[in-house]
Parts: structure tokens; sequence; C-alpha cells
């Protein structure tokens, strides 16, 4: 059953209410790949235009006695299967309340089954350390074919439901956006990485799944 938006988080948003000296520090992990790592127009990075940062200014802002860690666990470049490979060295390690998975643009190269298992280990190796998940779905390129991201978006949103763990539904804001008369070079810098536009609907993708307190 897909999670509420209402409740998934909620415990979450209760600790990140704390005041001192009843707080303490949240850890939340975004595994992916260039998207969440911050490139733009490649080789240039800009990790403060991109959705972990400008995540971290919301929950900031909606939690302000919150201390909170958004770490970037990304690499350019890299599939779902190669961070599945060191998902719990690099991820887990952290100890995080909340990690967000994003490999929907990179997994063209290795297909659905491989992809399907990938996500799947990342999923359960979270949930078994009572960690709680956000999926996203793949941001846009500039390819006119989408075909094949709207088939790993829609394995994406199969496992969300599977698994009961938060979506961020990227490839639906976007492809809103689109509808609603935004260009495309107005959500991409690159030819497959956003803009500071699309970052920051990706990050109200996200925000959305942290209640107000």
């Amino acid at each position: 059953m897909a999670a509420s938006k209402e409740t998934y988080l909620s415990p979450l948003a209760d600790t990140l209410a704390l005041r001192w000296p009843a707080n303490h520090t949240v850890n939340i992990v975004c595994h992916g790949h260039s998207v969440p790592s911050g490139y733009a127009c490649t080789p240039l990075v800009r990790p403060f235009s991109a959705y972990p940062h400008l995540l971290h200014r919301l929950l900031a802002e909606r939690y302000p006695y919150a201390v909170v860690n958004v770490i970037v666990t990304a690499i350019g470049g890299e599939n779902s299967a190669q961070g599945a490979a060191r998902f719990e060295q690099d991820v887990l390690c952290h100890r995080p309340s909340l990690v967000t998975i994003d490999y929907g643009l990179n997994d063209r190269g290795i297909g659905l089954p491989a992809a399907e298992t990938a996500w799947r280990a990342m999923i359960e190796s979270a949930l078994a350390h009572d960690v709680r998940v956000i999926l996203l779905t793949p941001s846009l390129d500039n390819n006119p074919d989408s075909t094949e991201l709207l088939r790993h978006a829609e394995q994406i949103r199969r496992l969300a439901d599977e698994y009961g763990t938060g979506l961020a539904d990227s490839f639906l804001a976007l492809t809103r956006a689109l509808e609603h008369g935004e260009a495309l070079n107005n959500l991409l810098s690159h030819v497959n990485h956003p803009s500071l536009r699309g970052h920051e609907l990706i990050a109200r993708e996200l925000a959305a799944w942290f209640p107000p307190r």
C-alpha cells in the first residue's frame, strides 16, 4: 500500500520539531547519480542549486529548531546496481533517519530487471535498519522519446506502492510543468540535468512528505 504524505514521516517531523535541549541531530541521505550530486552543464557542479540543498533549506524553514544534516552520497554517472553495491558502506554508515534514492535516468543503461533488483536491495536494506525511504522517479532529459524514462518511472512507482515507501514523482512534476507551458530548456541545465527551476520542483515534491509542526 502506498505511504501517506500525512503520516509516513510523522515521527520524523515530531523529532524535527523538538527544541533544545530535547532535540538531536537528524541525518538525511540523498543517494543516486549526477542529479542529486548537483551536476549542471557537465563537468560544472552546482550543489547549492541541487535538490538536496534546496530541501535542506526548506526543512530549516519548516522546522526552525531542528539540527539537520542532508548528506549527499550520489556519484555522477552511476546506476542503481553500483549504488546498491555500496549502500551499506556509504549510506547506512551515516545512521540516517531518511534515505532518498534517485537512479532512474541512468538505469536505462542497465534495463528494468537489473534496476528492479538493485532498487529492491536498497529499499529492503534501509527498511531492515528501520530507515524511512523516499523513491524518486527520473527527472527529464532532452530526448523527445521519453518512453524508456516512463517505464522506469512506472517501475519505481510500483516499488514505492509495494514497499509502502514515500514517492517523490519528479517525472510527473516536470512533465506537468511542461503541460502548463514551461519550456523544457527552462527545466534543464544540460542534456540530462535539471536547472535550478527543475531542482526546485523536485525539492518541492520531497518537502511535501514533511508535515508541518
